[in-house]
């Protein structure tokens, strides 16, 4: 059996592919717009390993099979497109009624709460800020026409509550009492 090279020596001068056989920089904003969700499906990643709850951990993959559909709809030029978007919009209703469920069974504080009373819901608070640099930098993509429609930048705004959420039940989970609220004095 024949095994093929993890590197091809093709980004070698900086540049990358994207869906429709043009290369860009790799500091281009589509590429740094799918490297964002990359490192976010990375650190949900190490978050599922920490999480108290087995549904909770199913949710997570879930998700992160989501995000690499948007990957590859962020890594599609828009005039390269033959195909339906590989992220399906009903994912972005699935993603609202996760949240409403997990948002009616925890009484969150009307105030800034800080990361960090549980390691999962620390890990979980990490990968919702990068998931709003994401979010950040496709908003920019849409902006400038570079996508076909908006249903990542909906569904990153929406998982970036999930996740806010996802991180207070387990904090509970892992006893926490009280959620640490930011002091504005």
């Amino acid at each position: 059996m024949t095994r093929s090279k993890l590197y091809t020596r093709t980004g070698d001068e900086g540049y990358t592919g994207v869906l429709g056989r043009e290369r860009v920089p790799k500091y281009d904003l589509r590429p740094s717009a799918y490297g964002d969700v990359d490192e976010a499906t990375s650190f949900l990643g190490i978050a599922k390993t920490l999480m108290a709850s087995m549904e909770h951990r199913a949710l997570i993959q879930q998700v992160q099979h989501d995000l690499y559909a948007l990957m590859a709809d962020l890594a599609t030029l828009p005039e390269a497109t033959t195909r339906p978007p590989w992220l399906k919009r009903e994912r972005i209703e699935w993603l609202e009624a996760q949240t409403d469920a997990l948002e009616a069974a925890i009484e969150i504080p009307p105030a800034f709460i800080l990361p960090g009373d549980s390691q999962a819901g620390a890990m979980l608070d990490t990968a919702r800020a990068i998931v709003r640099r994401a979010e950040r930098q496709v908003a920019h993509l849409y902006h400038q026409g570079e996508l076909r429609n908006n249903d990542p930048l909906r569904y990153l705004n929406r998982l970036s509550s999930l996740l806010f959420v996802l991180a207070r039940h387990e904090d509970r989970a892992a006893g926490v009492e009280q959620f640490t609220l930011a002091s504005l004095e």
